[in-house]
């Protein structure tokens, strides 16, 4: 995994030969009981929508935003964020085994050491968000009062509370699929929590859209938006 071209993050002081793929947790998609479907073998990367230069700047301002807002709620220092590194990366800079079908964004699980450490040395705990441009772009064709800059605030941010919440050891990164949706439900709430008095145009439209993961599940199973799939 090589983190030079990292959108947002701070894994610069690792090398690719020093990251060890642990496992996926989180699949971060609207629907309750979607299929996470990998990329199919031979899909061709440049064929998947992927955010314009001035997409990804936005991208950029609302991943800074959303660190700012999950610090100051947690009380996390700076040195907090640096010694729990992760990183936020574009489809531009995904690999093969990043790309997922459906869900927005995904955080995997690696474990690493610093390219400078002596061998032996402890290792760290690093956390990769992947952003999939092509569901998220394809997200906002379908419902244009969804706005890109809350949209990714909101999923940033929800993916930067899962990995606090590894961090502190309130959530395993190996769960069962029941777990992993208890942890969805729990963490959509914090995301709300925290972002519902933002004054950000278009964030109201997007706390709605995401308005049926607060719901107990039996809700969300019979909800008719739930069930309208189309």
């Amino acid at each position: 995994m090589d983190f030079s071209h990292v959108i947002y993050g701070n894994n610069s002081a690792f090398r690719k030969t020093d990251l060890t793929p642990c496992a996926a947790f989180v699949q971060h998609y609207f629907f309750y009981g979607d299929p996470v479907k990998p990329a199919m073998p031979g899909t061709r990367k440049k064929t998947l929508a992927r955010f314009d230069p001035d997409q990804v700047k936005t991208v950029r301002n609302a991943a800074a935003l959303a660190e700012e807002l999950v610090s100051n709620h947690f009380k996390l220092s700076s040195n907090q964020w640096l010694n729990r590194r992760y990183d936020l990366k574009t489809l531009d800079d995904l690999s093969p085994e990043e790309i997922v079908h459906g869900p927005f964004a995904q955080v995997l699980h690696y474990r690493g050491h610093r390219g400078d450490a002596p061998l032996g040395s402890r290792t760290i705990d690093l956390y990769t968000i992947c952003l999939q441009d092509h569901s998220i772009l394809s997200a906002i064709e379908k419902h244009p009062w969804i706005a890109l800059y809350p949209f990714i605030l909101y999923i940033v941010t929800h993916e930067l509370i899962h990995i606090v919440r590894f961090i502190r050891f309130l959530q395993n990164f190996v769960a069962t699929e029941a777990e992993k949706l208890a942890e969805e439900q729990r963490v959509h709430e914090k995301t709300h929590e925290i972002l519902k008095g933002t004054p950000i145009p278009g964030m109201d439209a997007v706390l709605d859209y995401y308005r049926l993961w607060r719901a107990p599940f039996d809700e969300i199973e019979h909800d008719p938006i739930f069930l309208d799939k189309s």
